[in-house]
């Protein structure tokens, strides 16, 4: 763990400096035609479930049925789109990684209300760090279905190494200029997890 620690730093820290001048040019597209807040800030469950605030770049409008503005696909942007399309959103959470709240290569970190939802092997994928990218995300990303996403992260946690780490954020880079998987179908993003069938208690 402590050599993925320090293998993390040694990316992250000169990616974020270098990173910061389209940092800055992102926050300003962000405030001018979102507002603010600039900055997308929720719990999300860390290493062993363990809560910690994710940080990401706004791509969503506020709820406001007044407006039509409900579900996600209304709420979200022309530019909330391109930022996710080429993972602008995430550059905010490279500073998660500096902190050690995550790691750059893990099973993503989902949402605090998952997690009485996951089979005991599911919940398994919390047993490292959560990861900015991870093996699910360069097998398919959102076009997976939650089970397959979870057998992945499981798979993860069981055989990673600095190599294979190094591996997935070589094939990121391609998935992120193919754009590949960015949604699942009929979704923006993906729908929502409510549990394996009980047909699937473990993930297939």
């Amino acid at each position: 763990m402590q050599r993925k620690r320090v293998f993390d730093l040694l990316l992250t820290a000169p990616v974020f400096v270098v990173s910061l001048p389209v940092q800055g040019i992102v926050a300003l597209l962000v405030r001018s035609r979102l507002g603010k807040p600039v900055l997308f800030r929720q719990q999300r469950p860390g290493l062993h479930g363990e809560p910690f605030e994710m940080i990401k770049f706004r791509t969503m409008l506020d709820p406001d049925p007044a407006r039509g503005l409900v579900d996600d696909a209304d709420r979200l942007t022309k530019v909330g789109r391109v930022l996710r399309a080429a993972s602008l959103d995430e550059l905010p959470s490279l500073w998660n990684i500096l902190r050690g709240d995550m790691s750059l290569v893990g099973p993503r970190p989902l949402l605090m209300r998952y997690l009485p939802l996951y089979s005991a092997e599911q919940a398994r994928r919390h047993d490292v760090r959560p990861g900015l990218t991870g093996l699910a995300q360069v097998s398919g990303r959102n076009a997976l279905t939650w089970e397959r996403k979870f057998e992945l992260d499981v798979q993860y946690v069981d055989q990673h190494t600095l190599l294979g780490d190094l591996r997935i954020l070589v094939a990121t880079v391609g998935k992120v200029l193919r754009r590949d998987g960015i949604a699942a179908q009929d979704s923006v993003t993906m729908p929502e997890f409510t549990g394996s069938t009980p047909s699937r208690g473990r993930p297939v």
